[in-house]
C-alpha cells in the first residue's frame, strides 16, 4: 500500500482527501496546511487521519507520494528539493484537475438526482392515472392518481400481476402484440369507468421491456350523457369535470347553441367561448355535418362520429349523447377526441406491413405449438438447420404446418434481415416457372420486358428461398434446380453468363420422393441434395396430446379475427375431436373450430360438442348439390357442368387439398389448377 502525504488542505486538497481515501490502494499519512481553520484539515480529523502545519516533520516518514495542493510553485521546488529519491511529487496543477473534475462529477449527480426527483414529482402529481408492467406483466409503478382512481394502495399494487389488480386489463394483450392501444374504455372493478391509452416499452434493440397504461375517470361524464338529470342542477360539477379533462368538450342547448366549453376543446379546435358559446353548433364544423344536431333531431347518442374542426381542420372523431329531463330534450353533451395520434399508429403500421412484404417471414418458433415428443423432435431439428446453412427438405402430409417451419426457420437463422421468398411449385405454370425461378435477359421471348427480369433466385440472394410441393416439378426443372444446388449460380433464359447466388433452399413435399424416384418422376441425384437435413413434421393424428394447445390457440387467433370472446373449450368437445383421424391436419383443425365459433351465441363462452359439425358426415354430404342438365343445352355445355359440379365435390371431401384431390382425379396438379381457376372453385377452398 502506498503511503501519501497531502500538502494543502483547501478545495483541490480536500476533494483529493475523499477521493484517495475511498480507496484500498493508498494510505493517507497526514494533512498539512499552515492555515489551522483550511476545510481539509476538519475533514481529515473526523477521518482520523493526522494534521500538521509543517511538512517537513513528515517528508522522511518513508512518504511513497507527495501531493501538493497549494499551487505555490515555491512550496513545490521546497518539496522536491527535500524528497527522498523514492519520493514522487504530483504538482499542484494536477490537484486542481482532479478537484475541477470531482465538483463536475458532483454536480452531474446532483443534476441527475433532481431529474429523477422532478419526474417523480410530476408524475404524482399528473391527473391522469398511470401504471408500468414489465414484460411479465408485474407491477412496477403506479402514481397517486391512480391509487385515487383504483382505491387502492401502492403497496397493494407494485410487484403484483397486473391481472390480479384489474381483472379485465388489457395490458397482457399489449405485451403479446407489442401494439398500441388509444382512447379505450374501461369498467373497472370499483364501478369507475376510465378511458386508458396503453402502450408497450420497446427499447433502441426492439427488446419489450414492458407497458403503460395512462388513464382517466370518466365516470361522471358518461352519467351527465347517459342518463335522465337535470342539466341545470348539474352544470356546476359538470364544468369542474370538463375543466380538468384533457379531452375537448363542448354543451348544447335544445337550440343547438353552444352553453359550455373546457380548454381542451380551445385547444384542439383553436375556437374560444367568445367564439362558440351562445353560438350554433355547426359554428366549429370545417368539414362534415354537426353531430350535435344530429343528435338533438333522433334523440340518440353518435359515438364515433369523424369530421373536420377549426380554422386548422383538424380531424377528430367524436361521442355526442342528448340530455333529457323528464322526458324532455334539453341539450345534448359532446366529447372530442384528436385522432393524430391514431393517423400516426396507421402511418407505423403501414410501414411495418411493407417491412413484412419486403422480408415476408411472419412466423418464428414460437408460434409453433406443439409439447409431444414427435413435434419437439421435429422443432429441435428445425432450429439445428436454422443455424447451418444446409438445405432443409420439409416432409409431411398437407397442413401440418411446413410453411410456418420454413418461415421459422428463416427468422432464427442469420439470413433473418434478408428476403424470405415463397414458391410454389405447383401452381406456376411449367412454361413460365423456369423465367420466373431465373429471370430472363431482354429479347428472351416474345412479351419479355425491355431489360430484362431478375428471377426469384436472384431476389432472395443472401436469403431464403421456400420451394414448396418440390415432388410437382419437372424432371427438365428438376436438372436446373440441381445444377443450382451444386454450382450456387444461375442462368437467365436467353443467356450465356452465369450469375452466382448465395440462397438458403427451404423445399417441402407431400409427396413419397423415394417412391417417386423408383417411377422415374424424381432425380435421384436431386432427392440427396436436397436431404441433407429432411425434417418430418408429424399429422395431427401422430400428436392428438397437442390438441387442446392447438385448439386454444386457434380460438384465441379466431376471436381476434371474428371479434369474438370465446374462452374455452369443453372435455367432451375436445374428446370428440380426439376421436376423428384429421386427414386435413391442422388446416383442417382450424376450419371445425372456425364453423363451430361462427355458430355459436355471441354471449357463448365455450365451444361445446353441440357446437361442433358432425365430424362423420361426408363433406359431399353436407354441401350437395344437384346439376340439373336440359336436353336443349350443347353436349359441351352438360359436360362442363357436370365436371365443375364433380370437381367441386372430390375437392370439398378432400378438404381442399390439391395433390389428394389431384390423385383421386387422375389428373396433373397443373391441370387441376387450370381446372379450379376455369370453374372459379379456388376462392370457395383452402389456398
Amino acid at each position: 500500500m502506498k503511503r501519501v502525504l497531502i500538502v494543502g488542505a483547501g478545495k483541490g486538497g480536500s476533494a483529493l482527501l475523499n477521493i484517495l481515501n475511498a480507496t484500498n490502494i493508498l494510505e493517507i499519512v497526514a494533512m498539512i496546511d499552515i492555515n489551522c481553520n483550511a476545510p481539509g484539515l476538519k475533514l481529515a480529523k473526523k477521518q482520523n487521519i493526522p494534521t500538521d502545519n509543517q511538512w517537513k516533520s513528515w517528508i522522511d516518514k518513508n512518504i511513497d507520494i507527495v501531493i501538493e495542493a497549494t499551487g505555490d510553485e515555491q512550496v513545490f521546488q521546497a518539496l522536491l528539493e527535500h524528497r527522498s529519491r523514492k519520493t514522487v511529487v504530483i504538482p499542484g496543477t494536477v490537484a486542481y484537475i482532479i478537484s475541477e473534475l470531482f465538483d463536475e462529477k458532483q454536480e452531474l449527480l446532483e443534476e441527475v438526482e433532481l431529474q429523477m426527483r422532478n419526474q417523480a414529482l410530476i408524475l404524482n402529481n399528473i391527473r391522469d392515472g398511470m401504471i408500468v408492467v414489465n414484460n411479465q406483466g408485474i407491477i412496477t409503478f403506479i402514481n397517486k392518481s391512480a391509487e385515487e382512481i383504483m382505491e387502492l394502495k401502492k403497496r397493494e399494487c407494485e410487484g403484483k400481476s397486473i391481472e390480479t389488480i384489474i381483472t379485465n386489463t388489457h395490458l397482457p394483450e399489449i405485451l403479446r402484440n407489442r401494439r398500441r392501444e388509444v382512447n379505450q374504455k374501461l369498467t373497472l372493478e370499483n364501478g369507475k369507468q376510465i378511458i386508458t391509452t396503453r402502450i408497450p416499452i420497446i427499447n433502441a434493440d426492439n427488446l419489450l421491456l414492458g407497458a403503460f397504461a395512462v388513464f382517466k375517470d370518466i365516470t361522471e361524464v358518461v352519467k351527465l350523457a347517459e342518463e335522465n338529470t337535470d342539466l341545470k342542477e348539474i352544470k356546476t360539477m359538470l364544468e369542474a369535470i370538463i375543466y380538468s379533462s384533457d379531452e375537448a368538450i363542448s354543451v348544447v342547448d335544445e337550440q343547438g347553441l353552444g352553453m359550455m366549453i373546457n380548454p381542451a376543446y380551445t385547444r384542439i379546435t383553436g375556437l374560444t367561448e367568445e367564439d362558440v358559446i351562445g353560438k350554433p353548433a355547426t359554428t366549429d364544423i370545417s368539414e362534415g355535418e354537426s353531430i350535435h344536431m344530429r343528435v338533438l333531431q333522433t334523440r340518440r347518442a353518435v359515438r364515433g362520429a369523424t369530421l373536420k374542426v377549426g380554422p386548422a381542420k383538424k380531424e377528430v372523431y367524436v361521442n355526442v349523447a342528448p340530455v333529457i329531463v323528464d322526458g324532455k330534450l334539453k341539450g345534448s353533451v359532446g366529447v372530442i377526441h384528436d385522432i393524430s395520434e391514431v393517423q400516426a399508429l396507421t402511418s407505423e403500421l403501414k410501414r411495418a406491413r411493407q417491412i413484412i412484404r419486403n422480408l415476408e417471414a411472419k412466423y418464428t418458433f414460437d408460434d409453433i405449438i406443439g409439447k409431444s415428443p414427435e413435434m419437439k423432435i421435429a422443432l429441435e431439428q428445425a432450429k439445428v438447420g436454422a443455424r447451418t446453412p444446409a438445405t432443409v427438405l420439409l416432409r409431411g402430409q398437407s397442413g401440418t404446418g411446413k410453411e410456418l417451419f420454413a418461415h421459422a426457420i428463416h427468422h432464427e437463422s442469420d439470413r433473418k434481415h434478408h428476403k424470405f421468398i415463397r414458391v410454389n411449385c405447383a401452381a406456376i405454370a411449367e412454361s413460365i416457372l423456369e423465367s420466373e425461378l431465373f429471370g430472363y435477359e431482354d429479347g428472351a421471348f416474345s412479351g419479355a420486358r425491355r431489360g430484362g427480369k431478375k428471377g426469384l433466385f436472384e431476389e432472395a440472394n443472401n436469403g431464403s428461398i421456400f420451394l414448396d410441393e418440390i415432388g410437382e416439378l419437372s424432371l427438365n426443372m428438376q436438372a436446373k434446380l440441381l445444377r443450382v444446388l451444386q454450382e450456387n449460380e444461375i442462368v437467365r433464359v436467353g443467356g450465356t453468363n452465369p450469375i452466382a447466388i448465395n440462397v438458403r433452399i427451404i423445399a417441402a413435399t407431400n409427396v413419397n420422393l423415394e417412391k417417386a424416384i423408383m417411377k422415374k418422376t424424381f432425380r435421384e441425384d436431386l432427392y440427396y441434395r436436397l436431404s441433407r437435413l429432411p425434417i418430418y413434421i408429424p399429422s395431427l393424428k401422430e400428436r392428438l396430446s397437442d390438441l387442446p394447445l392447438l385448439a386454444n390457440h386457434i380460438i384465441l387467433k379466431i376471436n381476434q379475427d371474428y371479434g369474438r370472446d370465446v374462452q374455452y373449450i369443453s372435455e367432451k368437445a375436445l374428446t370428440a375431436l380426439k376421436e376423428y383421424h384429421w386427414p386435413g391436419n391442422i388446416r383442417e383443425l382450424e376450419n371445425v373450430i372456425g364453423r363451430a365459433m361462427i355458430y355459436m351465441g355471441l354471449h357463448e363462452k365455450t365451444i361445446e360438442q353441440k357446437h361442433l359439425p358432425d365430424l362423420t358426415l361426408n363433406h359431399s354430404q353436407q354441401h350437395g348439390e344437384t346439376v340439373v342438365l336440359t336436353t336443349t343445352e350443347p353436349l359441351q355445355t352438360a359436360v362442363e357442368k357436370y365436371e365443375k359440379n364433380y370437381i367441386k365435390k372430390v375437392y370439398e371431401q378432400n378438404n381442399y387439398n390439391k395433390t389428394k384431390t389431384a390423385k383421386q382425379l387422375q389428373i396433373s396438379i397443373r391441370n387441376l389448377y387450370y381446372k379450379l381457376e376455369k370453374y372459379q372453385l379456388a376462392k370457395g377452398g383452402r389456398q
